[in-house]
């Protein structure tokens, strides 16, 4: 499936826009308006990059908490420091693992929530584009539709427009 997204200043645009492709015989099931007073990002289907992160964040943790802890126990093991005099021998390996857990904690939150931030998608512009008050307009479509839908859009001069290819 092929998408066309176009930006908008202001409604009366968009709806414009939305007008001349139904005059072109489009079928609106395929074209929707995002804005205020129209579908939502999260209506239409964009993903949230805070909510990808988390979800990055959270997937990650199962797998570096526990390495984390083990290599800490490791570490404390092969190096055999006695960092906390308190704790005693074995509570100075337990110690070491808990730090180790600690540590791959903080890797599933800084690197699996910012990779899931920072690859989450194109949406992310598109998003700003619908904070500062604009209009999208995106055609689903074949190719051919997609090729159509931008001859009608180009004369009117939209402020962005981009096509995609959904996988």
């Amino acid at each position: 499936m092929n998408y066309l997204v176009s930006v908008w200043s202001d409604r009366l645009k968009a709806e414009e826009v939305y007008t001349q492709l139904e005059a072109a015989n489009f079928p609106m099931e395929a074209i929707s308006i995002l804005g205020k007073g129209y579908k939502s990002a999260e209506e239409f289907g964009f993903i949230d990059p805070l909510v990808q992160g988390r979800k990055q964040a959270f997937f990650m943790s199962y797998w570096l908490v526990p390495f984390g802890f083990l290599a800490g126990i490791g570490f404390s093991l092969v190096t055999d420091l006695h960092t906390f005099a308190w704790a005693g021998s074995i509570g100075n390996h337990l110690v070491g693992g808990l730090l180790g857990a600690f540590g791959g904690a903080m890797g599933s939150i800084f690197i699996g929530g910012g990779v899931g931030v920072a690859t989450s998608s194109d949406s992310v512009p598109l998003r700003n584009r619908l904070d500062e008050g604009k209009y999208l307009i995106v055609v689903q479509g074949t190719d051919q539709q997609v090729v159509r839908a931008n001859q009608i859009m180009r004369p009117l001069r939209p402020e962005n427009i981009q096509g995609y290819v959904a996988p």
